[in-house]
């Protein structure tokens, strides 16, 4: 037999302070962030915000990217996302990498592929899977270079996405050596032409210092 409906006045329906910016938060925020499956985002959305960890939102809408590599699903945004969650560790378990990269919905086999094309352990340093998740979405090595400056930067977007010459040069040098093709004197003279720019630019590499150079497929 079912239970008689219980009926409540509005005097009875206390409704907590805080509710309706969290729920107006979490709306914008998933329109922001556009997820495939909103239900598993969400759960991963409040689990980051009763932690007091960093959202799984995008900073703005964007249009996912699909390439003759991948099918569509890793974007700029969802990588500078990743980045804002695991960079702080520097080291990050494959397990908890595979987590995030679920909570984001992203296709399971996109990260697999990526993470075959070095040599991991059950551990990984964050800064090399970023570099090989920015090979992912651009077609040279000068374009990926080119994500990874502007999800690193601290300049406005639109801006010169400056970034510090020792990062640069550790992801550039990383990119060439998994690529494999690229002479190891070519990377050095890349390097030492983008160090002489970046020492009169308080040690800064701009966009502009390496988009004019002639672009190396990968």
């Amino acid at each position: 037999m079912p239970l008689p409906e219980t009926m409540f006045c509005a005097q009875q329906i206390k409704i907590p302070p805080e509710l309706p910016d969290i729920l107006k938060q979490f709306t914008k925020a998933a329109i922001r962030t556009q997820p495939h499956d909103v239900l598993q985002w969400a759960a991963a959305y409040f689990s980051a915000l009763s932690k007091g960890e960093p959202l799984p939102v995008k900073e703005r809408m964007e249009m996912p990217l699909a390439t003759e590599k991948t099918d569509a699903g890793l974007t700029p945004g969802l990588l500078k996302i990743l980045h804002k969650q695991l960079s702080p560790k520097g080291m990050v378990n494959v397990a908890e990498l595979k987590e995030k990269w679920k909570d984001l919905c992203l296709p399971e086999e996109q990260l697999k592929a990526i993470l075959q094309l070095d040599d991991f352990g059950e551990e990984v340093e964050w800064m090399k899977v970023l570099a090989l998740g920015c090979s992912v979405l651009g077609g040279s090595l000068l374009s990926s270079m080119k994500h990874a400056c502007e999800i690193l930067t601290r300049d406005p977007e639109g801006g010169a996405a400056r970034v510090p010459f020792e990062t640069f040069s550790f992801l550039y040098s990383y990119l060439a050596g998994i690529d494999g093709e690229i002479p190891e004197e070519e990377t050095e003279a890349f390097l030492h032409r983008i160090k002489e720019q970046a020492d009169q630019q308080t040690g800064m590499v701009l966009l502009r210092n390496f988009l004019t150079q002639p672009s190396t497929p990968f």
